[in-house]
């Protein structure tokens, strides 16, 4: 008797998952967020499972490798950076939206930087990079905020958005272990940012 291969668990393109099987998903990328959190992008994925009530095999029917785990992680993270953003766009003070955006960008940051650097490694062999998509969508809200601010005269004009992303990202890597540090290195780059 021939051996048939399991079925894809993911529903052809246009299909809905079943509901049950979209709670299971849910789950896994709620508990993973919080264990990858906890130990890091090698953080146990039985751990995960176990967290999030299901089986080791309904995590790998979900996410076939790691990597596919960390991605569907950070997806939702950048996703709700970037919302986040957005939604500061129409909040009357232009400066408290961009420092609020900021902070959530450098926890951000300080939470998934070893997530990050999975994807980023795991990109150089792959055509399907989505780093230069969550880049291109973090980079094009952090200018909007800034833009904001410096138009409103309360932030210096020479304030370039590539700089002060770099600049949180730097901070990220420099506290990573240390978040009372990482807040005093982003109140100094505020600090910078404010017109005189």
């Amino acid at each position: 008797m021939i051996a048939l291969p399991d079925r894809d668990p993911r529903p052809p393109a246009g299909q809905p998952r079943r509901a049950d099987a979209r709670r299971n998903r849910e789950r896994l990328v709620e508990q993973a967020k919080v264990v990858f959190a906890e130990s890091g992008a090698d953080a146990s994925l039985d751990e995960i499972a176990r967290r999030a009530g299901v089986a080791s095999g309904t995590l790998y029917r979900h996410f076939p490798t790691r990597l596919d785990l960390v991605e569907a992680v950070l997806a939702g993270q950048v996703s709700g950076l970037v919302r986040l953003g957005r939604e500061l766009l129409t909040d009357e003070d232009e400066v408290e939206a961009l420092i609020t955006w900021l902070r959530a960008a450098l926890r951000h940051g300080l939470t998934y930087r070893g997530l990050s650097a999975a994807v980023l490694n795991s990109a150089l062999d792959r055509d399907d990079d989505p780093v230069s998509a969550w880049h291109a969508e973090v980079f094009e809200v952090g200018t909007a905020l800034l833009a904001r601010a410096r138009r409103s005269g309360a932030v210096v004009a020479d304030a370039v958005a590539a700089d002060v992303l770099k600049m949180v990202g730097a901070i990220a890597w420099a506290a990573q272990d240390d978040p009372a540090q990482a807040d005093r290195l982003l109140t100094l780059l505020v600090n910078g940012l404010r017109h005189p």
